[in-house]
């Protein structure tokens, strides 16, 4: 009898620390494959069949759609580039140039990975309608108040992450530093 409880506590335990353990994963994510550049993570191998169980299954319970490796890889960031964490409350720019692209877009969500209701319904920007200095590089403000310039509200929400899509370019799974892909830096410059 006693034999029988111990066999039952045993796989009771191994079956909670399982479960636990993949919701976890399938909730907050893996580092396994990922290429982190500064603030900038990515996750290069998700759009291919040599994707890890983990990120399949992250795949499938938050049902998004990868893009695929031969089209271009897909950053996000959720805090600067001092580890602060994005806050909508906050003025922060996204500054400098992005890797060599044919197009790329930003994209502004709320953390459940929801695009952030605002009046403006400005969402993000794309490399064809970016307002450019003369050199080539950019400047983005994400602010709740309007400001000049290239400006994304955040409608004020505390946190908020940032997507840097990029298609055709060849960032990916051989990419390693900042060299390999210059990122755009991410500043919190003041809060209200």
């Amino acid at each position: 009898m006693r034999l029988i409880l111990t066999t039952l506590t045993a796989l009771l335990l191994a079956t909670a620390v399982g479960v636990g353990a993949t919701w976890m994963t399938t909730t907050r994510g893996t580092e396994i494959g990922a290429l982190t550049i500064g603030p900038w993570t990515a996750r290069p191998r998700t759009g291919t069949a040599d994707v890890d169980p983990y990120s399949r299954a992250t795949i499938v319970r938050n049902g998004e759609l990868p893009i695929g490796t031969g089209d271009g890889v897909a950053f996000t960031a959720t805090a600067d580039d001092k580890k602060k964490a994005l806050d909508g409350r906050c003025d922060v720019v996204v500054s400098g140039v992005t890797p060599p692209a044919r197009f790329w877009t930003l994209t502004l969500y709320d953390r459940k990975g929801h695009l952030v209701a605002n009046s403006l319904q400005r969402y993000g920007f794309t490399s064809q309608e970016i307002v450019r200095q003369s050199d080539g590089s950019f400047e983005i403000r994400i602010a709740s108040r309007s400001r000049a310039g290239n400006w994304l509200p955040t409608g004020g929400i505390e946190r908020y992450s940032l997507m840097l899509r990029l298609y055709d370019t060849p960032v990916g799974v051989a990419t390693r530093t900042q060299r390999d892909a210059p990122m755009p830096t991410i500043s919190t410059v003041g809060c209200s």
